[in-house]
């Protein structure tokens, strides 16, 4: 995992972004959205190019977590 740390103008540009155009919690439900949408594509057409599975699962996963970053739904019992 990276440990890279924002740059102070993108963690500028991130709080303009989430004060101005969208809140957390509508940003994580469009995620969440887009993943399913992305995932019943992808099982219903079955012809995943294999090489791009990897790509595919980690862009799923990275996705998810920060859809959970925003707006923890997964995680609250």
């Amino acid at each position: 995992m990276s440990t890279n740390t924002l740059s102070k103008e993108t963690e500028l540009r991130l709080i303009d972004f989430f004060n101005k155009s969208i809140d957390p919690e509508s940003m994580a439900k469009a995620i969440r959205q887009v993943n399913y949408v992305l995932a019943l594509s992808l099982m219903r057409e079955g012809e995943t190019i294999e090489s791009e599975r990897p790509t595919l699962e980690n862009g799923f996963y990275w996705l998810n977590k920060l859809a959970e970053i925003l707006n923890p739904y997964l995680e609250v019992e």
